[in-house]
């Protein structure tokens, strides 16, 4: 079987590849869980910072991961 690409002289064109399939879809869900995660936290600020809550950064950390979880879904 002959090989069609060539890919002798590219450095790293494995990392290259592997960069082009795997990195966007994880920035994707990044940046539109961070979207959602301001809009969020723009609400709830007054209850999670009003000592109801044992931890705020606690939850403001697991509030950025369920947005960012809800952006790969979306």
């Amino acid at each position: 079987m002959k090989c069609i690409l060539n890919a002798t002289g590219l450095p790293l064109q494995d990392l290259m590849l592997g960069a082009s399939v795997y990195f966007p879809p994880f920035f994707k869900a990044f940046a539109l869980g961070f979207v959602i995660w301001l809009f969020i936290h723009r609400l709830l600020r007054d209850r999670i910072y009003s000592d109801e809550i044992w931890h705020p950064l606690l939850m403001d950390l697991s509030l950025f991961t369920l947005c960012v979880c809800l952006g790969l879904v979306l």
